[in-house]
């Protein structure tokens, strides 16, 4: 195998494809980064044996072939070259070694076979779609942080995309639940998303993915089956097993009928609860809101730490009345909302409260309460 390559491409392939590595592998053709060289291009591909990432350039091939090489070594030497550079990676028969060539310097990497690299992408899938990439990101961004990283319960370490009936009609909806909170976004029904029964997509999938749409087209084409999931655009295909589990009927949990509403501007009420909560003492992070007309007051009484207090205004005209939050979870779906007004709507002081983002109608979260 004989080829050059630019460094900017080259890099860029190779940041998307390693970061799927892990670091400390038991099997080592797992550690390298498979190199297929074609005519006039290159791809990478990189396995943790859940998740497979594929992505491809240009290339001048003088000869081509396929090798693998340590993924996070080639990447830290790619990264450290001179932009602009042109890279040449020779692989010959009388030498075990890939050697790499930039400018004046020569690297000489250890090579495994390629033939022992395990592929992924191979299989049938029973429905594709199409999503805008401004969309799929939406409706990770809005759901992930949401994800439960209790190993226990497996099921919920993902986020669980189904089609589903919404306010506005047939829906492509994300949901992710710890047990604590839940976060659901809908964006209407792509053609050929109506076979998507419901799949639980792995958190460090889900991750990844968002990682490499910063990069994408502004199509991305998905294609589901029982075990697997494909997301594809432009060069690149990130591939993946899914969670084999039941996600709960979370409809259960989404609170129906609270009939005291606040609504507040979130980034106000969102600082507030910073500063608040600076006070609260680590195990429990609690933060108590006391709802009255017009306002609401943030507290925290820490034994351990101190005191704090903090007005925001607020529309709030329901009978008074206080609730515990957890402060973390409280700004990570304050996080969601932006600018905006956020609105809460609560039962009583020991029931899930569901909050809505007054610019998006297609979302919603739901808090459990603490007691305080």
């Amino acid at each position: 195998m004989r080829l050059t390559i630019e460094r900017g491409a080259l890099l860029k392939a190779l940041g998307h494809v390693q970061s799927v590595v892990e670091r400390r592998n038991t099997i080592p053709i797992l550690s390298n980064v498979l190199i297929e060289a074609r005519d006039g291009s290159v791809t990478f591909a990189a396995t943790d044996l859940d998740i497979e990432i594929v992505d491809g350039a240009e290339a001048d091939v003088e000869r081509q072939g396929a090798i693998t090489v340590p993924a996070h070594l080639l990447y830290e030497i790619v990264r450290k070259l001179p932009d602009g550079s042109q890279v040449r990676l020779d692989l010959s028969s009388d030498d075990p070694r890939v050697t790499i060539t930039a400018g004046r310097g020569r690297y000489h990497l250890p090579v495994l076979a390629a033939g022992d690299f395990p592929a992924m992408s191979s299989g049938s899938f029973d429905s594709r779609f199409v999503l805008e990439r401004a969309a799929l990101a939406r409706l990770i961004d809005r759901t992930r942080f949401a994800i439960s990283t209790e190993e226990t319960r497996y099921y919920l370490n993902g986020v669980y995309l189904h089609s589903a009936s919404g306010d506005s009609g047939p829906a492509l909806r994300a949901v992710a639940t710890d047990g604590h909170r839940l976060a659901l976004a809908d964006y209407p029904q792509p053609a050929g998303a109506t076979a998507v029964k419901g799949v639980i997509i792995p958190r460090k999938t889900v991750q990844e993915l968002r990682r490499l749409l910063d990069d994408a087209a502004d199509e991305v084409e998905i294609a589901v089956s029982d075990a697997k999931i494909q997301f594809s655009f432009g060069r690149t295909t990130l591939t993946s097993k899914l969670i084999d589990g039941t996600f709960p009927d979370y409809t259960r949990v989404i609170p129906r009928g609270n009939s005291r509403i606040m609504t507040v501007r979130n980034d106000e009420f969102s600082r507030a609860v910073d500063r608040v909560a600076t006070m609260a003492a680590e195990r429990s992070r609690s933060i108590k809101l006391s709802l009255s007309d017009g306002k609401v007051v943030l507290a925290v009484n820490s034994p351990e730490t101190g005191a704090a207090t903090e007005e925001v205004e607020a529309s709030y005209g329901s009978d008074a009345m206080d609730i515990g939050f957890n402060a973390k979870y409280l700004l990570d779906i304050a996080g969601q909302i932006g600018s905006g007004e956020a609105q809460f709507e609560f039962a009583d002081a020991a029931s899930p409260t569901l909050v809505r983002d007054g610019n998006d109608p297609n979302a919603l979260f739901v808090l459990m309460p603490l007691r305080v």
